[in-house]
């Protein structure tokens, strides 16, 4: 979530950046509303890039932990399979 808050903020300085920048230049007010609208279509498609990614990478991960923690369980559920068969061998040969 905080590599989330990264980009967002990153990519919002960006924005007010290049807003600033273009306000501060010396051209008309018509030039200047397109190079904003530009720069802000093109941040925004960074920024939704850089989201889709974020949510790709949280899927990735989420998919292998779900394949890790089914390998555990099947790990655990054939231990469990294996002490119980050695439990009752040992009561057998016990009586």
């Amino acid at each position: 979530m905080s590599g989330n808050k990264v980009i967002l903020g990153i990519v919002s300085a960006a924005v007010v950046g290049a807003i600033i920048g273009l306000l501060v230049a010396p051209e008309d007010g018509a030039k200047m509303r397109k190079k904003i609208k530009r720069k802000t279509n093109s941040l925004a498609g960074d920024l939704i890039d850089a989201l889709e990614k974020s949510k790709q990478s949280a899927k990735d991960a989420a998919d292998n932990l779900k394949e890790e923690g089914s390998a555990l369980k099947d790990e655990a559920v054939n231990k469990a399979a294996e002490y119980t068969d050695t439990a009752k061998r040992e009561f057998n040969d016990f009586n």
